[in-house]
């Protein structure tokens, strides 16, 4: 169990903690000069039944509030110090406050210095902390215990290690449910070890000898020792506080506020939305307030944008985007602070709910609805949401990358939802006959809005669909009417099985002519002015009529009056298929080889597939992502 101690200057903190433990967590030169606290300490101590009790002592000065921040973020417990000759204090409140915004839901009250004060003087020192502690019901300290000490001389202290050792054993250990994430408070050198950084493991394990990633800047890192509540250790994990010696980064390249990750935790932001709520005690916050962000050990200048209202009044809550000035890591669930632009009194805090917030419509009422699914502590109700109301499926990649969801939760989730899963995108049993009724009535239309077609091309259907569904769900949407026969197929053409085209019989019987122009040189036919000039016919008559041939399904416009027959449009598909599986891609030089043509019209044929969806182009390259049996061969 990790102690954090809270409360304000010089009321005993660093004390306490060393008659609890033993150890002086203040360890700069400054500290022991001033005798206060500057930054945060560290000491441990262990418990009887095995384990240990890791304390993180912060400053209680108001100017190094974003020091205690730091610390106070993954805590378990909190031991709320207040000196009984003064009682509770402004920092008193405020970290309070604080940790009530954290949703840290342990702790107790330690009432020191009680050497110092008369019977009568404790006795109001006592129902000062109870006043303050019942005027913030619902506070997880609002009924948490309350044991005068003396530090010093080691009064009450028994009391309040039993206590501590209690609540660490109903504690339990905590899960350690997917990838591993590590807010860094602090970095050294040590001599023999190399570069070190400490701080607290909010999920996940890790073992020596794993490979991370140093986040934001994305450094790639190797652990080479660890130390688990000051402990060697091979393994450690959410829950502890964690020093480890990395190999492959400089100390100078490390900061408090970064994050060490399992490196497909990496995901950068600028913004996030979030549950948000506002301090009884503070103005109105209102829209594009500037403040200072805390999260996990960071600090970071940021705006709030509202998005259900123009502010949110004292003690009030609402959902709200935050937009950061730099580069920062976080995902849902990770508890904030937000303080003032000048750093002087902290607002308000929140939860993170979305690391991946829509550009558009961020303000609509579906979306607040998806926010208020996202606040629910089970990430099922979230996904059952956006399965039903996405039309282009859920992105399951990003969804499990947001909540930090192993491939195991995922697929439970998935399975409780009776999700349609494609690849990484799912749909909602009724979203996705949904999209296969929109496809039939597309389909439809299309036939009613041009009867003189053979039908609809694949990539042209799927846009009108639905444009953002991916080509991959789009083929396994087809796939079932495709086979059930509700769909029918003519060379690349899609039709409903009653839609036929009829060529008039003088077409049939000038393109029973022509073809074999066409049909001479598969790869590379004649043009049109090339085959009216052989067949002695007007040029735009053979224009006229390649077009109809082509609405009809057995020619291709491969380039501007050059048409090629199906059946060589369907071989040419199979030949840079056959390129991509040797080479992994086509290229025109390649492919000119292969039909024994120009470079020119090679260019032309991987261009015209690139149109038509079947390939894609990267670079100077062709990769392939249809297959040839779309051509109808």
């Amino acid at each position: 169990m990790i102690v954090g101690t809270a409360g304000h200057i010089d009321h005993g903190k660093t004390t306490l903690v060393r008659a609890l433990t033993g150890v002086d967590c203040d360890r700069l030169k400054e500290e022991k000069a001033r005798g206060i606290t500057l930054d945060l300490g560290y000491a441990y101590a262990p418990l009887p039944g095995g384990g240990v009790l890791g304390f993180v002592d912060v400053p209680g000065h108001e100017k190094l509030v974003h020091n205690m921040l730091a610390g106070a973020t993954g805590i378990d417990f909190v031991l709320l110090v207040i000196a009984a000759d003064d009682g509770p204090m402004p920092q008193t409140r405020e970290h309070l406050e604080i940790v009530e915004l954290l949703g840290i839901r342990h702790g107790a009250v330690a009432l020191t210095r009680i050497d110092r004060v008369s019977r009568e003087r404790l006795a109001e020192a006592q129902a000062e902390v109870a006043e303050l502690l019942a005027a913030m019901p619902g506070s997880a300290l609002a009924a948490a215990p309350v044991f005068p000490v003396d530090a010093t001389r080691g009064e009450g202290i028994a009391a309040l290690r039993a206590n501590l050792e209690t609540c660490a054993a109903g504690l339990g250990e905590r899960s350690r449910c997917g990838g591993f994430r590590l807010a860094i408070d602090r970095c050294f050198t040590l001599k023999g070890a190399g570069t070190v950084v400490t701080g607290t493991a909010f999920s996940g394990e890790l073992r020596v000898g794993d490979s991370l990633l140093l986040s934001p800047p994305a450094t790639p890192v190797r652990v080479r020792s660890l130390r688990v509540h000051d402990a060697p250790a091979a393994s450690g994990g959410a829950g502890q506080r964690i020093a480890l010696a990395l190999a492959g980064v400089d100390r100078d390249a490390v900061a408090r506020g970064m994050w060490l990750l399992a490196p497909s935790l990496h995901a950068p932001l600028r913004r996030f939305d979030a549950q948000l709520r506002v301090l009884s005690g503070q103005p109105p916050l209102r829209h594009w307030t500037q403040v200072h962000l805390h999260l996990g050990a960071e600090d970071v200048p940021a705006r709030v944008a509202l998005l259900d209202a123009g502010e949110i009044v004292p003690g009030g809550a609402g959902w709200a985007q935050i937009s950061v000035e730099r580069e920062i890591g976080a995902l849902a669930g990770d508890r904030f602070i937000l303080r003032d632009a000048g750093a002087r009194h902290t607002i308000g805090g929140g939860r993170v709910l979305d690391i991946f917030p829509p550009t558009r419509r961020k303000r609509s009422p579906e979306r607040l609805a998806m926010l208020a699914a996202l606040a629910d502590d089970d990430p099922g109700v979230a996904l059952q949401l956006a399965a039903a109301t996405q039309p282009a499926g859920v992105d399951l990649a990003a969804f499990a990358l947001n909540c930090n969801l192993d491939p195991a939760t995922l697929a439970e989730l998935s399975a409780r939802q009776q999700l349609k899963q494609v690849g990484d995108t799912a749909f909602s049993p009724a979203r996705w006959q949904e999209l296969e009724a929109r496809l039939m009535a597309a389909l439809a239309e299309e036939h009613e809005r041009a009867p003189e077609l053979a039908g609809v091309e694949r990539d042209r259907l799927r846009r009108l669909t639905l444009p953002t569904l991916a080509r991959a769900a789009f083929d396994e949407l087809l796939a079932a009417p495709l086979a059930a026969g509700r769909i029918a197929q003519t060379h690349a053409w899609l039709h409903l099985p009653g839609h036929r085209v009829q060529l008039a019989a003088a077409d049939r019987k000038l393109w029973q002519t022509l073809k074999p122009l066409l049909d001479a040189a598969p790869s590379n036919p004649p043009r049109v002015r090339d085959v009216a000039r052989a067949s002695a016919i007007a040029e735009e008559t053979v224009r006229t009529l390649f077009q109809r041939i082509a609405r009809h399904g057995e020619a291709w416009p491969v380039a501007h009056d050059h048409y090629f027959t199906a059946d060589a449009v369907a071989d040419l598909a199979r030949r840079v298929a056959k390129l991509n599986e040797r080479d992994g891609c086509a290229r025109a030089a390649t492919l000119r080889d292969e039909i024994g043509g120009g470079r020119k019209v090679a260019i032309h044929i991987l261009e015209f597939f690139d149109r038509v969806g079947y390939t894609r182009r990267v670079r100077d390259t062709h990769v392939l992502r249809g297959s040839p049996g779309q051509f109808g061969s």
